[in-house]
C-alpha cells in the first residue's frame, strides 16, 4: 500500500473558531515521508510545526500544536481526520494565521476539497502501527484504551452529558466499513449555558450558528437541527481520529474510550509509544497494478524552509 499526495494545491479561506480571525489556508503535495507538517507563512523564522503527538500543548477545547520555538497551530484536529480518512499522507499546510479555519464546524469542507483535487500515489510503502498490547488510562470516570486488532482500526466513543437532549450516547465506529461520510459531517457542539464561561477564557470568538451545533436545555438552537442522530457522538470520532493522526501513521487497533477528547487520546499516544513492546511497525505490499501505474513517476522530497 503506498503513501498519498494530492495532485494539486488546495486554498481555502475560513476563521478561527477560537480567535475569531479570518484565515487563509493552502495545502501543498509533499514528497516521500515528508508526513503532514504546518507553516505559518504570516511568520518569517521559526515557523514549521510538525503534526506529531508530542508537539501537542494544552490540548483544551481543540488541538494545539507547538513546535520548540513556541510557534503554534491550533484546532488541526478535524483537517488531521480528513488526511487520516482520505489517506493522504505527505502534505505542506500553508497557514497565515495561528489557527486552521473552523470552516462549518465539521470536516466536510475540507474533504470536498480533498477529493475535488484528488490524490496521487508515491513510490513508497505506507507504515501503519500494529499494536501488540492493550494500553490504558484512567482520569476519574474518563477512559480511554487501545488494544491489538488486525488490519483495520475501530473506535468505540460513550459521551456522558448531564443535558436531557445529549444525554449519554455510544457509536463503535469501523473505518474499513463505517459511513465515513456522516463522521465528517458532524459538527462541533457545546452547551448555550458554557457560552460565556468559555469567552472568559478568550476563546470561541469566532463561534456562531454557522459554525457549531449550540443545545439549550432541551432545545438545538441551529435552525437545521442535527445532520444526523448520532452527530454528538460522531464529532467526537472525527476529533479522536484526527487526533491518532498525530501518530504521524495510520494505526490498527480497537480504541474504548468513554467522555474522552483531546486530551485523553494525546496521553495514550504518549504512553503506548513509551513501551516498545506495545506496538510495532507493519507494511502491506501494493498490488502489481499499483506498481505499474507509479513506475514512470517520481516526487522529490519536498524542500521545507524557514523562510
Amino acid at each position: 500500500m503506498k503513501q498519498k499526495t494530492l495532485k494539486d494545491t488546495i486554498k481555502l479561506q475560513g476563521v478561527g473558531l477560537h480567535n475569531g480571525k479570518n484565515v487563509n489556508l493552502h495545502l501543498h503535495p509533499a514528497g516521500i515521508d515528508h508526513g503532514i507538517k504546518f507553516k505559518r507563512t504570516d511568520l518569517d523564522i521559526n515557523n514549521i510545526i510538525d503534526a506529531n503527538y508530542k508537539n501537542v500543548k494544552s490540548p483544551v477545547l481543540c488541538t494545539r500544536l507547538e513546535n520548540a520555538n513556541s510557534v503554534s497551530v491550533s484546532t488541526i484536529e478535524h483537517l488531521m481526520a480528513s488526511f487520516y480518512g482520505e489517506g493522504i499522507d505527505n502534505v505542506l499546510v500553508e497557514i497565515d494565521a495561528p489557527e486552521i479555519p473552523i470552516m462549518d464546524g465539521s470536516a466536510l469542507d475540507f474533504v470536498e476539497a480533498l477529493r475535488q483535487v484528488g490524490s496521487e500515489s508515491q513510490n513508497s510503502l505506507r507504515k501503519f502501527i500494529k499494536i501488540k498490547e492493550k494500553i490504558e488510562i484512567k482520569n476519574g470516570p474518563k477512559y480511554i484504551s487501545i488494544e491489538p486488532l488486525e488490519k483495520d482500526l475501530i473506535i468505540d466513543f460513550e459521551i456522558v452529558y448531564n443535558n436531557p437532549l445529549i444525554r449519554t450516547r455510544r457509536k463503535e465506529f469501523v473505518l474499513s466499513s463505517g459511513d465515513l461520510n456522516s463522521i465528517y459531517n458532524s459538527r462541533t457542539f457545546c452547551l448555550y449555558k458554557d457560552i460565556d464561561q468559555i469567552r472568559s477564557q478568550g476563546l470561541a470568538k469566532g463561534g456562531s450558528l454557522e459554525n457549531a451545533i449550540v443545545v439549550k436545555e432541551n432545545e438545538i438552537l441551529n435552525e437545521d437541527g442535527l445532520r444526523n442522530r448520532y452527530e454528538f457522538v460522531g464529532h467526537k470520532i472525527l476529533d479522536c481520529l484526527g487526533d491518532l493522526m498525530l501518530s504521524g501513521y495510520r494505526i490498527h487497533g480497537h480504541v474504548k474510550t468513554s467522555q474522552g477528547g483531546h486530551q485523553l487520546t494525546n496521553l495514550l499516544l504518549r504512553e503506548l509509544f513509551s513501551k516498545d513492546s506495545a506496538w510495532e511497525f507493519e507494511t502491506f505490499k501494493a498490488k502489481k497494478e499499483d506498481i505499474d501505474d507509479i513506475k514512470e513517476k517520481s516526487y522529490p522530497r519536498a524542500a521545507v524552509i524557514n523562510a
